[in-house]
């Protein structure tokens, strides 16, 4: 009996607590990664690489105005090289690898260069996503503006401008002819923006800004616009678009790099 009670006190006796370990020092809170800078960007939703663009012309140059153009109702920056035309500048080996054609404008875009105004202007509504179409009728339709605007309307009046400004020389036979073609298509121009407010869609595209780059020296062509209501008034509403700017306002005389 003895026994049996010694057993039943130990079991009634409580169990010693396990010795504690001592707790764990939490360890330091991790630094969350420094964010990368996120690579600069052309696209509307991201933030702009001012180095991207780089463009060579002259300020009395149409066509490197229109490339310009766009690039600044883009709100896109860009650097400038002058080329000196009158020195032959456009012709020496250095910017012939730039522009095969030795003309200007050349449109440097990172490490490619793209020439010719129209084409530029397709490319920059490609990659900006600026003034371009929204569906492949609309983009075949944007196509055929440019195509007949260097066709029908841009070498009559800037071939007369080149002749009174003395850079030119020719007849008045030769005049009348190309003071007829350039007529004939402000008429087809007249006509079509009887139907709507802007060239090729129902919102200003790069057909607009191609147009525009050479009705922009009309006056220099000595061509009225006053026949031709429809087009004066889109040429208003032009002028009106947010980041619009003449020639002397976008085109330096001389070079300036970002």
């Amino acid at each position: 009996m003895a026994k049996t009670a010694k057993k039943a006190a130990k079991k009634a006796e409580p169990k010693k607590a396990a010795a504690r370990k001592p707790a764990a020092k939490p360890l330091p809170a991790k630094k969350p990664a420094a964010k990368k800078p996120a690579a600069a960007t052309s696209s509307s939703s991201g933030p702009v690489n001012k180095e991207r663009f780089t463009l060579y012309g002259m300020l009395g140059s149409g066509p490197t105005y229109t490339v310009g153009l766009m690039l600044t109702l883009s709100k896109h920056p860009f650097s400038y090289f002058h080329v000196n035309l009158r020195e032959g500048q456009h012709k020496q080996p250095d910017y012939v690898v730039k522009n095969r054609y030795g003309q200007v404008p050349a449109l440097r875009d990172g490490q490619v260069y793209y020439v010719q105004s129209a084409a530029i202007l397709q490319h920059l509504a490609d990659e900006l996503r600026k003034f371009d179409g929204k569906t492949d009728v609309e983009k075949n339709r944007i196509r055929e503006w440019l195509f007949w605007n260097w066709d029908k309307l841009a070498v009559p009046v800037f071939r007369l401008r080149a002749r009174a400004r003395g850079l030119r020389q020719f007849g008045d036979e030769v005049r009348v002819m190309y003071d007829t073609e350039a007529k004939a298509a402000l008429a087809m121009l007249e006509n079509e923006l009887a139907k709507s407010e802007w060239i090729a869609t129902k919102r200003p595209t790069i057909a607009d800004v191609g147009v525009y780059g050479v009705l922009r020296y009309i006056a220099e062509a000595n061509i009225d616009l006053t026949p031709y209501p429809n087009v004066s008034a889109w040429k208003k509403r032009f002028e009106a678009l947010p980041g619009f700017g003449t020639p002397e306002q976008i085109l330096p005389m001389e070079s300036r790099l970002l």
